[in-house]
């Protein structure tokens, strides 16, 4: 028996532009009302992500900035925060590749250097909180992760730069465009592994729906693992399912009615 729902957000939940289904109000009141928990795990900031699911943020539990801050009924469950000195490295590395932008994701908000218009509008998409700094390493905040934009694809042009870096810390490729580097504990599957015990809730009765790779250690943490579409190869390769529709068909609603979760 499911007891606990838990969706990705960009690529999965929402369609291409960044939209909630109209019917996920109504399914998540069905699913309460079996007791069923419904939450979300994502690389957006937790403010973002309140913002998005107000009427229900007294209720849902909210995985944010990929799992490093975590929060339900208003109560912070986990963090897992960076030293500062390290986060400072990645800052200057980041700086000097090429056509990348710096966000540095901290506990009371998100901070950037570049005031571009063009890269503002495309992070406010995920931050409800950010503030534009002179200088990140000089943030007095306790950090989550930094995170790297390049529009020219992150895969090839951002990540290798990085890699050196991926025994000691999680270097996530959240997007197309993003990169996220954490603490090496810090991921939606130490996140949701924990919250189960908390909860009394086993894998065997986890749902999970996600997309990209900073969806892997997620998909590892429950038996009904579902890789959208749409996703990643790889996402595909370590998920027991795929859904037969994709983000933009409303693909995580549609199996969760499949799977007769709202019956009767």
């Amino acid at each position: 028996m499911i007891k606990l729902v838990i969706t990705d957000m960009d690529g999965t939940l929402l369609n291409d532009q960044h939209e909630i289904h109209p019917d996920f109000w109504e399914i998540e009141e069905k699913l309460l009302d079996k007791n069923i928990l419904v939450a979300v795990a994502s690389g957006r900031q937790y403010y973002n992500l309140i913002q998005q699911f107000d009427r229900l943020k007294n209720r849902m539990i909210f995985f944010a900035e990929n799992g490093s801050y975590v929060v339900h009924q208003g109560k912070e469950l986990y963090t897992d925060t960076m030293d500062r000195d390290q986060a400072n490295v990645f800052i200057n590395k980041g700086r000097e590749a090429e056509g990348c932008n710096l966000v540095l994701c901290g506990v009371k908000s998100a901070y950037v250097e570049n005031n571009d218009k063009a890269f503002t509008s495309e992070i406010k998409k995920f931050y409800e909180r950010l503030e534009v700094v002179d200088d990140l390493t000089k943030v007095k905040d306790k950090i989550l992760k930094v995170t790297l934009c390049n529009k020219n694809g992150v895969e090839k042009n951002t990540y290798p730069l990085f890699e050196e870096f991926k025994d000691d810390y999680k270097v996530a490729i959240a997007s197309p465009i993003f990169i996220d580097i954490m603490t090496k504990t810090a991921n939606k599957g130490n996140a949701i592994h924990g919250v189960q015990k908390k909860l009394n809730i086993s894998p065997e009765e986890t749902l999970v729906f996600g997309d990209y790779l900073n969806d892997l250690e997620m998909m590892q943490n429950a038996k009904y693992s579902y890789a959208m579409k749409n996703a990643h190869p790889e996402i595909i390769k370590v998920s027991n399912y795929i859904t037969d529709y994709d983000n933009n068909e409303n693909g995580v609603l549609r199996t969760i009615e499949k799977l007769g979760l709202l019956d009767d």
